[in-house]
C-alpha cells in the first residue's frame, strides 16, 4: 500500500522523509514535488486549509501511484498545543479532525458550518489505525483543530477549548487534506509534534527543532503500521 504524507512547509517534508530508508525519487506535480522513499510519497503543499486541500486533490488524483494506488493519507508536521496536557516535543496523533473557525460569528456566538446546513466540520480517521500509531510512537491521541489563523491570545485559546473540549492541539492544514481525501475515498490520519504551546505568541519558547526531530523519530516507528495497514478495515469519517 502507498501512503501520501501531506505537510505544509518543506521542512517539514525533510523531518519526515528523513524517516525513511532507500533512495529518494523525486516526481513533479503542478505546483509541486513528491518526495518518494519506498511506499511513502512525501509532499509539501502550503500552508493554510485551502492550499492543503489543493495540493492533496492533485497528487491523488495525479496518477503517481497508478501501479500502486494510494491507499491512505497522512497530514502530519508541526502545532500548537494546549498544554500542559500536550507537551512541548511530544507527539498527537488526532482521533478527530475538526474545522474549528468555519462557520459564522452570530451575536449568540460562533456557530460551526453544519449548524447553518452546509458541509461538515470533523472528520474521524480509523479508529483502530489511530490507536497502533499512539502505541507505536508514544503519541497522545485526541482532537486536533484546524484553524485558518493561528491563534495569539489566552482568551482565543481558552474559546477554542470551551467549544472543542478535549482538543489537544491545533494547527492549519489537517482539514483541507482530510477533505480532498474523503472526496477520493481515501481514509484520513493527521499526525503532530508540538512546537508551542496555543496561546500568547511567544517565539523565543518554541521548541521547533525538537519538534521536527519528533516528527522524524515518529514515522520512523509509525512506518510499518502506516505501510501495513489494512485500508478496508475500521474505516470511518
Amino acid at each position: 500500500m502507498r501512503v501520501l504524507v501531506v505537510t505544509a512547509v518543506p521542512v517539514e517534508r525533510d523531518a519526515v522523509t528523513r524517516a525513511f530508508g532507500g533512495a529518494e525519487e523525486r516526481v513533479a506535480l503542478p505546483g509541486a514535488e513528491l518526495h518518494r522513499r519506498g511506499a511513502f510519497d512525501v509532499l509539501a503543499g502550503g500552508a493554510g486549509p485551502a492550499a492543503a486541500a489543493a495540493a492533496t486533490a492533485f497528487a491523488l488524483a495525479s496518477g503517481a501511484s497508478a501501479s500502486a494506488p494510494y491507499g491512505l493519507v497522512v497530514s502530519a508536521g508541526i502545532g500548537g498545543a494546549f498544554t500542559p496536557v500536550t507537551p512541548l516535543g511530544s507527539l498527537i496523533v488526532a482521533d478527530g479532525i475538526v474545522a474549528a473557525d468555519l462557520g459564522a460569528e452570530t451575536a449568540d456566538g460562533f456557530l460551526p458550518v453544519t449548524a447553518l446546513g452546509f458541509g461538515r466540520d470533523r472528520f474521524t480517521p480509523p479508529p483502530a489505525l489511530v490507536r497502533e500509531v499512539a502505541a507505536a510512537t508514544g503519541a497522545a491521541a485526541g482532537p486536533v483543530l484546524t484553524v485558518s489563523t493561528v491563534t495569539g491570545s489566552a482568551e482565543r485559546a481558552g474559546a477554542l477549548l470551551a467549544a472543542h473540549p478535549g482538543a489537544l492541539a491545533e494547527a492549519m492544514e489537517g482539514f483541507g487534506v482530510a477533505e480532498a481525501a474523503a472526496r477520493a475515498g481515501v481514509p484520513v490520519l493527521e499526525v503532530r509534534a508540538v512546537s508551542n504551546a496555543v496561546g500568547p505568541r511567544d517565539r523565543d519558547a518554541w521548541r521547533i527543532g525538537d519538534a521536527l526531530a519528533a516528527l522524524t523519530d515518529a514515522f520512523g516507528k509509525a512506518a510499518p503500521v502506516l505501510e501495513g495497514w489494512n485500508s478496508h478495515e475500521d474505516l470511518e469519517g
